[in-house]
């Protein structure tokens, strides 16, 4: 039997680090969705968001969010909006283990300084205003995010938190 992993949380917690540390550990196929979804529709989720809105994009986002269904084993970087929309969280935990990658405002801020030109949503932002932004989204997104089956917070994302929650030796 396969397993199934997704991750979740805010930009910047290090949802794409870890797909790709857990890939390589545990031998699963990793999949970035912001990714599949941008190589599929040929324009970046700023383009999209743009040109069709939001909902569009949600639409898009969950209809390849739900074609993992047909795939026995991987580990999934969804978007940090995921698990906001579509029932999304709940398809995830029906699926397989859902991870909560949580961390301060102010780490995340510190990772995001050097990407923002990369991040449409923060890349006018002040890095006082990219605090601010960072703890209004997660305020408005835990209420998803705290469905996840595991939390993990600060120190404790780590490999061995990891290896406890997958029950997976080395």
């Amino acid at each position: 039997m396969g397993i199934k992993i997704f991750l979740v949380g805010m930009m910047g917690s290090g949802k794409s680090y870890w797909k790709n540390r857990l890939s390589k550990q545990y031998r699963l196929r990793g999949y970035d969705l912001d990714f599949m979804i941008e190589s599929l529709a040929e324009q970046t989720i700023s383009e999209i968001f743009q040109e069709k809105g939001e909902a569009a994009f949600r639409v898009k986002e969950a209809a390849m969010l739900r074609w993992f269904q047909q795939s026995p084993s991987y580990v999934l970087a969804t978007g940090g909006g995921t698990p906001c929309y579509h029932g999304n969280m709940d398809w995830m935990n029906q699926q397989g283990i859902t991870v909560w990658i949580d961390d301060t405002s102010e780490a995340l801020a510190e990772r995001l300084r050097t990407e923002k030109e990369h991040r449409p949503l923060i890349s006018q932002l002040s890095d006082d205003e990219l605090i601010a932004f960072l703890e209004n989204m997660r305020r408005e997104r835990s209420p998803f995010y705290y469905k996840a089956r595991h939390h993990l917070q600060g120190k404790e994302i780590s490999d061995a938190s990891f290896q406890k929650i997958l029950r997976i030796d080395e």
